[in-house]
């Protein structure tokens, strides 16, 4: 086994299991890179803060480099809101919207396409060269927003295919946020669910009168986890799980 894999290998056992405070509670093992998990809720279900959190206490652990790429609003709006609710920026996360993707694209290729997936791709690969084995983890901020942004969406589930198939060859493991109704259905379009290894479900439960957001993990590959519905909240510093919620309705 190769010092690089060993070095990802042990990166890879800190990111649930020492990450948000009380996620040791749902994951028995974690996760190793390469690996792509959808983090999918409804509005309000705290989605881009739990995102936040958990990467930026695993690259505070770790020492490691991330990227955190928002499409639904711009960088200093991002980091506004983060403070807002008390939680420490990372100096090892790399926070971007489409204004860097598309100057990477000017300055590396002096490209004017439209091609998101390309521009995504093309950042990527920037930070991979410039970080090399430390850029470990990798956030999109949402998939539905970069859907709002294709002129082309045939064809959806192979264009994402061959997507995560390159970060899976960058050995990066991605958080990709997907809005979903209260219903429990998603928006997307290409039925990603099938072609990532994790989904984390962030809802909103209603108990006698009271709403409590809850974590609940739907699907990870190669990890042992709980399947209940676990309540958080934000803590001083992030997000906080609590522990399992149990429906007393009759």
């Amino acid at each position: 086994m190769s010092n690089c894999y060993l070095l990802y290998l042990k990166r890879g056992e800190k990111l649930f299991k020492n990450s948000v405070s009380g996620l040791d509670k749902v994951f028995r093992t974690d996760i190793q890179a390469p690996a792509i998990v959808l983090i999918t809720g409804p509005p309000g279900s705290m989605k881009t803060s739990f995102c936040y959190t958990l990467i930026s206490k695993y690259l505070e652990d770790t020492d490691g480099f991330g990227l955190y790429t928002t499409l639904e609003e711009t960088v200093q709006s991002h980091v506004r809101n983060m403070e807002s609710l008390g939680f420490d920026l990372s100096t090892n996360m790399q926070i971007s919207d489409f204004t860097d993707l598309r100057e990477i694209d000017r300055v590396v290729e002096g490209g004017d396409e439209t091609d998101y997936l390309k521009f995504l791709e093309k950042m990527i690969v920037h930070f991979k060269k410039k970080h090399g084995e430390k850029f470990t983890v990798f956030a999109l901020d949402s998939l539905g927003a970069l859907y709002s942004l294709m002129e082309d969406t045939t064809s959806m589930r192979k264009k994402m295919f061959y997507f995560f198939k390159m970060i899976r060859d960058n050995n990066l493991i991605c958080f990709a946020i997907m809005e979903r109704n209260l219903g429990g259905e998603s928006n997307l379009l290409g039925n990603e669910g099938f072609l990532v290894d994790g989904i984390i479900m962030l809802g909103l439960d209603r108990n006698r009168g009271k709403l409590i957001r809850y974590l609940q993990v739907e699907k990870m590959r190669a990890s042992h986890h709980s399947m209940e519905k676990h309540a958080i909240e934000i803590g001083k510093g992030g997000i906080v799980v609590l522990g399992p919620i149990f429906d007393t309705e009759m």
